[in-house]
């Protein structure tokens, strides 16, 4: 079955590029396209996406606010940020208003493929760049009180490598594990954490000081 992408950006040539990269991209289609959050409700509702490439900076509603009204009503659908700036303040934003995912538009067309299908498998992709930026917001947040978790080495090892950006599979392969031994630390760290996503976890281990860079 196809995976339906809606694209939220206010440049025109953009739009249309995504546009056609999706469409030409196996088991993906261009659900529809939108300049803007105003009508985000209303958009969605059309066009029932699985993943959402939204971007940061658009007039009346921006792309943050945009994120927050969608997980309101759609709290499964997938939310893949991008931006032409590395920006510690509005990176946070996006990761606490819900988004799974943060990528530049500056990456290359089969970067951003592969983005979407990192968080179509439950992944909170980051562009290398992001990651750092993420690394450093950790060192930002030395102000609040550290909270023990009762995360085992092991789940602190995965929670680290997921704030740095890496996938499900790479994180694998970083701590010769399988996929299922991953997704089932993951999913202990979630219920830890009291959280559901892997953004959310990710902000919270920024929020928390849980994660030493």
């Amino acid at each position: 079955m196809e995976k339906r992408i809606a694209i939220f950006d206010d440049n025109d040539n953009r739009r249309e590029g995504l546009e056609l990269l999706i469409n030409m991209t196996d088991n993906m289609v261009c659900a529809g396209t939108y300049n803007d959050c105003s009508n985000v409700l209303k958009d969605i509702e059309t066009s029932k996406p699985d993943v959402v490439l939204m971007d940061i900076d658009m007039p009346k509603v921006n792309g943050i606010e945009g994120v927050k009204i969608i997980r309101k009503k759609y709290p499964d659908i997938k939310i893949l940020m991008q931006t032409v700036f590395e920006d510690d303040e509005k990176i946070f934003d996006s990761i606490c208003a819900g988004a799974d995912g943060y990528i530049l538009k500056k990456a290359q067309p089969h970067e951003l493929m592969k983005a979407i299908t990192e968080v179509l498998e439950g992944g909170a992709p980051m562009t290398p760049s992001i990651a750092r930026q993420v690394i450093r917001l950790v060192n930002k947040q030395n102000k609040h009180s550290e909270v023990d978790f009762h995360l085992t080495p092991r789940e602190h090892e995965i929670l680290s490598l997921l704030v740095q950006g890496l996938s499900y599979k790479m994180i694998g392969e970083r701590c010769s594990i399988s996929l299922p031994t991953v997704n089932s630390h993951i999913q202990n760290i979630y219920e830890k954490l009291h959280v559901r996503s892997g953004t959310e976890a990710v902000a919270k281990a920024i929020e928390q000081n849980i994660v030493k860079p």
